[in-house]
């Protein structure tokens, strides 16, 4: 972290700094501090209350300074909106004509996908967000995302102290609760905030972030696209609306696919180990003269005492979704390469642009590894989209689009690797079980037709 997140700043004086003996020790980097009286050096756990005093009042403090009124939750929001909104600076309001190409780009690739997939239009909306709109129409789903770990983050201190320190702490180990809450909210807002100014449509990274039916494309992030491309930029517009429009066709009109996108991602974050080793080490063996250092706070919470760890329960998770992603972007660009191949001639150069943007990292990547510890990243969108385009010529449009009924009809991540035996499959109607599945599934979403029994 490049900025201090919690209110401090290293020009920040309290009433010592009238004392002129004081500065004089400050300005000396070899002489001691020693703000608790400790003698500088070290202490035992029968220090530890005076500790936890101290660091209670600089974090209430700080709160009251950047969190803009009380946290409640394991994620300050209020903080990580701030320093998005900062990040963001000043935003220019989107012309009127602007608006009007977004809107008339996703209503010409409506009507060329019609053609191409059975599934129904999903927009119901389209407009032109600024950075600072995809921020407030996407924070919600984020606190989906973010809130699993999170709430181990806010926890952590409680597990990992010592139990004569924790015994100790009380109530102050609330406080502990509000560094992790107010740190994850200031890398929060730092990510969303960079995130927000390079994602091109609201279903940028493959999840859907924002309304259901409101087809969204960023302006100015699609402008600093264009400008390294040769592709005129009213086709790159017209590229990127089919895109989301596609992605709002699936998510619209495949009841169980946004829940479950989004579920596999929240299992994954709860199951996720935080690395302790750095808070166990915090806390047994606590440098006071850290407490009262903005430079050393600022050290001890950069060093990834918060840094969450996949487990190998996770591994299996991840390639689960990451499959599950890989079809969903792979079937998008299969539909929309057939909408627009033969009226956009860069539809596949700028397919290819955009897989490459996927693979090597880009900001959805690095803004999910740093926050739940999760890379969104589909590596086998190549081998998915390909087999989405075998399965059409195999069995056509309606019997491709009609494996999304059920994810157990999906293939899997082998099937990516030898998709003959799933096509295969799918000539043969082999279907086996698959009634009583959707009419599962069918139950699910609707709700339980009984109340409870209270056992």
């Amino acid at each position: 972290m490049s900025d201090l997140p919690f209110g401090f700043s290293s020009h920040d004086r309290g009433d010592d700094d009238n004392d002129p003996d004081k500065r004089k020790k400050d300005r000396d980097p070899n002489s001691p501090q020693d703000p608790f009286g400790f003698g500088g050096a070290g202490f035992d756990m029968g220090d530890l209350g005076q500790i936890f005093s101290k660091l209670g009042e600089m974090f209430s403090g700080a709160g009251n300074v950047m969190g803009g009124g009380a946290q409640s939750g394991p994620v300050n929001y209020d903080l990580a909106r701030q320093l998005a909104s900062n990040s963001i600076g000043f935003v220019k309001p989107i012309p009127e004509q602007t608006s009007t190409a977004i809107s008339d780009a996703v209503r010409l690739a409506e009507t060329w996908l019609d053609g191409v997939t059975p599934l129904p239009a999903g927009t119901t909306q389209s407009v032109a967000w600024t950075p600072s709109d995809w921020i407030d129409n996407t924070l919600g789903t984020w606190k989906r995302l973010c809130d699993p770990v999170a709430e181990q983050i806010s926890a952590v201190w409680t597990q990992t102290l010592p139990e004569e320190a924790r015994a100790m702490a009380g109530p102050l180990l609330a406080m502990m609760s509000q560094m992790g809450g107010m740190a994850f909210g200031s890398q929060l807002g730092q990510a969303l905030g960079t995130l927000s100014k390079e994602v091109l449509t609201s279903t940028d990274i493959g999840l859907p972030l924002g309304p259901k039916g409101v087809a969204a494309l960023m302006p100015d992030a699609i402008e600093a696209l264009a400008e390294g491309l040769e592709q005129p930029r009213s086709e790159i517009m017209t590229f990127l609306a089919a895109r989301e429009a596609a992605h709002h066709r699936l998510f619209s009109h495949v009841p169980w696919l946004s829940s479950q996108l989004l579920s596999a991602v929240e299992a994954f974050a709860k199951g996720m180990k935080v690395d302790t080793s750095g808070i166990e080490d915090l806390a047994r063996g606590i440098d006071p003269s850290a407490l009262t250092d903005p430079s050393k706070m600022e050290e001890l919470l950069s060093q990834g005492m918060f840094e969450p760890k996949a487990s190998p329960e996770q591994v299996v998770a991840l390639e689960r979704l990451e499959t599950l992603l890989a079809l969903v972007e792979g079937w998008v660009q299969t539909v929309v390469t057939a909408a627009l191949g033969d009226r956009i001639p860069g539809t596949s150069a700028l397919s290819e642009t955009l897989r490459r943007r996927r693979a090597t990292g880009g900001p959805a990547e690095q803004t999910f590894a740093t926050l739940v510890g999760l890379e969104l990243r589909p590596r086998k969108l190549r081998e998915a989209a390909a087999l989405w385009e075998k399965l059409t010529e195999a069995v056509g449009a309606d019997a491709r689009d009609g494996v999304w009924q059920h994810p157990d009809l999906l293939p899997g991540a082998d099937d990516l690797d030898e998709p003959a035996g799933f096509i295969d499959r799918v000539l043969g109607g082999d279907t086996s079980g698959i009634d009583q599945a959707i009419a599962d599934l069918e139950k699910e979403l609707g709700g339980p037709e009984d109340p409870p029994v209270d056992k």
